[in-house]
């Protein structure tokens, strides 16, 4: 028989593991230190510094993206574009995807795109960013051929954005007065006055990306880009390349420095060419001297020289003191206080009438004419035809002349001032004073802006504000006309080339020491010029062509005076302007 065994007594539960109460005092612990950590963190979260967090956390998977708004176009008079925008994009980059192969990539982007290496590689390593441009404004074609490129290449973290590239269809054709862009702003002319007009405003984009690639249910905010407003010109395009390529062929025969030539309207004041030789492509403007790179018919001021005796002699007629017809004796050489007053061409005593005055232009003779004005007279004239203050058309850094204060003024400083010395002016401010005598005796303020635009600085221009007023009267201007047509006389005045077959042509020419910058001094060079308007006897349009510093041994009659006729001829074809078909003017030259 098998022996029974007594029970065993058994092991109380949780023996093996401690007392429950133990258990429990553990577990709160741990619990309690839990939940202390996570309170710490929401205090610093939500109260120490939300903002700095919140952003960091927005920041691990949201890109801001600028939208490029679309730049207005800047028109020529007939609609045509001198500047516009065409397809093109913006290379972007994610530093998050590219920064294990930034120096390859940098590399590869400066050879196609010609960016700075070492600012490409720190974009393309940017610590925390999910956006960074490497190259704006890149033709669209490039944009697509460097990343497809890319791609072949292995690099990845590389797109593109739409983003206009600015374009000049015409090249050089009015680049002196519409400017160019710069990489993110706008450099000269046209292009920087009006740019708040012409660029709009840039829009934005926000959305989340996960991957290098955007989530497409994931946030997603958009601000549309307000696009900018064309800017209308009363430069007529056709017309502004004719007389480019007209100065630039007389600049370059009389082997000058440079040259400007205006065409003027004579009725309205606009603008229809504002030329400059040397010019630049709009398109490439850093191949050219950065001196070529502004607007010299604004910016650039000089002696007028004999141009300006037709704001003499037309003043003294408008005051009473003199005619057409008024005689004088010239002698060949006029002393006055410590120094003569000479001719441009050697003679004896002269009997000239005032039309005589203008059709040899004589500085002797217009010295003794302007003796008439009372003290100061002459100052508030030549003020009242535009000297000494801005044309106000639009264009930045425009010169207003020097015109020497009333109180300054010597019987020395009127007499050379008489013929056009120790006086400054820039090409369309003396092309709007001579336009005077062309308007009947009314001065029209010059425009450059069809309508009304607003410059960057707010001043308001445009043909919707020009301005008029009267400085000599219709009797003055048109005796002045008249004594103007005798300088194109082939046997009595000095400018015959300057003759424009089948229309009567009034004009003046100058010529006029120049100023060296070096010295501060007349430093043996000069300045030429031809001014006038046609038809004669019923003006449509005052030209005027200004060479600097001709080495051919010219004057304004022989090199700027044929530029004058045939910038004329052209303009007069252009808008079928018939000749009057009256009789020229016969006006007695001598007595």
């Amino acid at each position: 028989m098998r022996q029974s065994r007594s029970p065993q007594p058994r092991r109380p539960r949780g023996s093996r593991r401690g007392a429950p109460q133990l258990r429990l005092r553990f577990g709160f612990i741990v619990i309690a230190m839990v939940l202390s950590v996570f309170g710490a963190r929401l205090v610093q979260l939500q109260g120490i510094d939300p903002n700095s967090y919140a952003a960091m956390a927005a920041a691990e998977g949201l890109v801001n993206v600028d939208l490029p708004a679309q730049r207005g176009d800047i028109l020529d008079r007939n609609g045509e574009p001198l500047a516009d925008s065409v397809a093109g994009y913006m290379l972007v980059a994610d530093p998050h995807m590219t920064t294990d192969q930034a120096p390859e990539m940098a590399k590869f982007l400066t050879n196609r795109l010609h960016v700075d290496y070492f600012s490409t590689l720190k974009k393309l390593r940017a610590e925390g960013s999910r956006f960074e441009y490497i190259a704006r404004r890149v033709p669209a074609t490039l944009a697509t051929d460097v990343l497809t490129a890319a791609r072949h290449e292995g690099f990845e973290g590389l797109d593109i954005r739409r983003d206009p590239v600015r374009d000049y269809p015409a090249g050089d054709v009015a680049a002196n007065i519409i400017g160019f862009l710069g990489t993110d702003e706008p450099l000269a002319g046209l292009e920087r006055t009006f740019n708040a007009q012409l660029a709009g405003k840039d829009g934005s984009a926000r959305y989340e990306v996960g991957g290098g690639n955007r989530i497409p249910l994931g946030e997603s905010t958009i601000t549309a880009p307000v696009e900018g407003r064309d800017l209308h010109t009363t430069i007529d395009r056709d017309l502004q390349w004719y007389t480019q390529r007209v100065l630039r062929q007389t600049v370059e025969d009389a082997r000058g420095d440079s040259g400007m030539a205006v065409v003027m309207d004579t009725l309205t004041g606009e603008l229809l060419s504002v030329a400059d030789y040397p010019t630049f492509d709009a398109n490439s403007p850093q191949e050219s001297p950065k001196a070529d790179l502004g607007s010299r018919s604004t910016s650039d001021v000089y002696e007028p020289g004999s141009v300006e005796k037709v704001l003499t002699l037309s003043s003294l007629i408008d005051a009473g003191k003199v005619t057409d017809r008024t005689r004088l004796k010239v002698p060949g050489e006029l002393d006055r206080e410590d120094r003569a007053i000479h001719d441009w061409f050697p003679h004896d005593l002269i009997r000239l009438t005032l039309a005589g005055v203008i059709a040899k232009s004589s500085n002797i003779g217009t010295v003794l004419a302007a003796d008439k004005f009372r003290t100061g007279q002459l100052y508030d004239y030549l003020r009242s035809f535009g000297l000494g203050e801005r044309t106000d058309v639009g264009m930045r850094g425009e010169s207003p002349g020097i015109l020497p204060a009333k109180a300054l003024w010597t019987h020395q400083t009127q007499d050379r001032i008489a013929f056009g010395q120790s006086l400054s002016v820039n090409a369309v401010q003396m092309a709007a004073a001579v336009n005077t005598i062309a308007n009947g005796g009314v001065r029209v303020s010059p425009s450059l802006v069809r309508g009304s635009a607003t410059t960057d600085d707010g001043q308001v221009v445009g043909t919707d504000h020009t301005r008029t007023h009267r400085v000599v009267s219709e009797r003055a201007a048109h005796q002045m006309m008249l004594m103007m047509e005798r300088v194109l006389d082939p046997e009595d005045g000095v400018a015959p080339g300057a003759a424009v077959p089948g229309y009567r042509v009034a004009g003046k020419t100058g010529t006029a020491q120049a100023v060296g910058e070096a010295c501060g001094c007349y430093d043996g060079t000069f300045n030429v010029s031809f001014a006038g308007f046609a038809p004669a006897d019923k003006p449509r349009f005052t030209v005027y062509v200004v060479v600097k510093n001709p080495r051919n041994g010219g004057g304004g009659g022989s090199v700027a005076g044929p530029a004058f006729a045939k910038i004329m001829s052209y303009a007069l074809r252009r808008y079928a302007v018939p000749p009057t078909e009256t009789t020229p003017s016969h006006l007695p030259v001598e007595w």
